[in-house]
């Protein structure tokens, strides 16, 4: 016998929760490090990250302020999903999150760096399908370190659980950002 509730749902309803990859709006802007050299990179948020309460600074939401206004897939369901779309060498600076983040490599090979328990960093690549999950509190960031064409963007997708995580760039990011006039922003 069938314990968990049941629900039909329209064609209607189900194309509200549908995203073409090739229709998405991605955002390179938002972030603390969205202007800082070496950092660009289009965020595609495809299901959820809506912006946190109260965010300011370096706290805001994973995919910033722009990108998470976009959601192709407005739902709150205890997750989000999104992709990072980066030529090789780029990627964000180190951050932290207040929940999990997995990272799904799609095309090209991304290196996943943290902080180990030494305070040193480490870092594994990901090959298209391999997959790394940090949990909350984890300093971390991603870059995409395909050989070949310098101009060739590679796809990442991350997975990031709650319903308005946030993230925040570490302290030595954040006088990075600002050493090099990118954070806070200037007139």
């Amino acid at each position: 016998m069938e314990v968990l509730p049941r629900r039909r749902i329209s064609r209607a309803e189900m194309t509200k929760r549908m995203a073409r990859f090739g229709e998405l709006k991605g955002s390179d802007g938002g972030l603390p490090d969205s202007r800082m050299p070496g950092c660009e990179r289009t965020l595609y948020n495809v299901i959820g990250f809506q912006p946190p309460p109260g965010a300011d600074g370096a706290v805001t939401s994973p995919v910033g302020n722009d990108a998470s206004r976009l959601a192709a897939i407005k739902v709150s369901e205890g997750f989000n999903l999104g992709y990072c779309r980066a030529k090789p060498g780029k990627g964000p600076m180190m951050h932290n999150h207040d929940t999990n983040e997995t990272f799904i490599a799609m095309t090209g090979t991304w290196r996943c760096s943290w902080e180990n328990e030494k305070g040193e960093v480490e870092h594994v690549d990901l090959r298209p399908l391999d997959v790394i999950s940090f949990p909350p509190g984890a300093i971390r960031r991603f870059q995409n370190v395909t050989e070949g064409n310098p101009d060739a963007e590679s796809i990442l997708m991350f997975v990031i659980g709650g319903n308005e995580p946030r993230a925040e760039f570490t302290d030595q990011s954040m006088a990075e950002l600002d050493r090099a006039g990118v954070w806070p922003p200037r007139a």
